[in-house]
């Protein structure tokens, strides 16, 4: 396995330069069962050596703790690296165990101040709106964020799900620097609307799940591999009928994964990170993992490039897919375009 650091991109048109491939920490803490905590420091540490320098969290994830689980390793490296992370997904008053979503100024002033506290940092460097509450205006919403950039409490801002008509309307109040939405071999929905617009404005993408929660690299066939306490449980595209469906469409994935003596995840990593040049805009993924060795094949994905021919036995899959990417798509982007 080669340590060759990753290229890099620009996360908007001023931001920072970053690894073109990020890190999703979430399930260091939060969603995808047990974990170990020694085993995911080191997963950061061997990350930042291969050139990976964008780390993404959010004050949803444990309700904090991967914020506060981050923070020693962002201290120790501050200069070298980019923390995004992101505030929407409150608590249910009357249900602990239920989210609501709040985009209020109110609300966005006590979320950043939180999270500067766990993560013990002066400032964020990408704060991202995790999701959408369509009771608040956009502009709203924007123009706090631009005032918590006025005052150094965060330098980029970032938009989460959202469609490409509320991507233009939070561009006219402050620059976005990313758009981060779920993008992989089995989610392209946003290829329709919000990539067009982000290329327009110079905003960066950055993919989540790009390896289908882990489905298109072939580690779990359906819900019922996972845990007891798996977030994928929820998600029916992993269910039933739907997970055998969807497991049938990683065939052309191994005949291409064949071709280049690789893994299902890196063609699939691959096939997202070469969307740059078909759509002509910066792409950072965040491919989410918490072992070393998954972090060096995610990164050599970097280096593959597919051919013509493979992308077009690639090109069906999508529209193949059984089953939405959540239970509930309004708040995802494509249930409001």
């Amino acid at each position: 396995m080669t340590d060759s650091r990753i290229a890099t991109a620009r996360l908007g048109a001023t931001g920072p330069e970053v690894g073109v491939q990020g890190l999703g920490c979430m399930g260091m803490s939060f969603a995808y069962g047990p974990s170990d905590a020694d085993e995911s420091r080191a997963t950061l540490e061997r990350a930042l050596e291969l050139g990976v320098t964008l780390y993404d969290t959010a004050d949803a994830y444990g309700a904090g703790e991967n914020e506060k689980f981050l923070s020693p390793f962002f201290r120790a490296h501050r200069d070298e690296l980019v923390i995004a992370t992101k505030f929407a997904l409150a608590i249910h008053p009357d249900d602990p165990t239920r989210r609501i979503i709040r985009n209020d100024a109110p609300y966005i002033r006590q979320c950043v101040e939180a999270s500067l506290k766990r993560l013990d940092v002066d400032v964020i460097d990408l704060y991202y709106m995790h999701r959408r509450d369509v009771n608040v205006p956009l502009e709203e919403t924007v123009g706090v964020m631009a005032e918590l950039v006025g005052e150094g409490k965060i330098k980029q801002l970032g938009l989460s799900e959202v469609t490409g008509e509320e991507l233009r309307t939070a561009h006219t109040v402050h620059p976005i620097a990313a758009v981060q939405s779920e993008w992989s071999l089995f989610s392209r929905d946003i290829e329709a609307k919000v990539v067009p617009v982000a290329r327009d404005l110079g905003v960066t993408l950055v993919p989540y799940s790009p390896l289908g929660r882990g489905f298109l690299t072939g580690s779990f066939a359906k819900a019922e591999d996972l845990t007891a306490d798996d977030f994928r449980r929820q998600q029916p595209r992993y269910t039933g009928e739907n997970a055998a469906a969807n497991a049938a469409l990683l065939d052309p994935i191994r005949t291409v994964a064949e071709a280049h003596g690789a893994t299902l995840g890196q063609i699939a990593l691959a096939w997202v990170q070469q969307r740059a040049s078909v759509h002509g805009l910066p792409i950072v993924p965040i491919p989410g993992t918490r072992k070393p060795s998954r972090v060096e094949e995610n990164t050599a994905a970097t280096r593959i490039v597919l051919t013509e021919e493979e992308l077009a036995l690639l090109e069906p899959i999508a529209s193949k897919v059984s089953g939405d990417r959540y239970a509930d798509m309004r708040f995802a982007s494509a249930g409001r375009e």
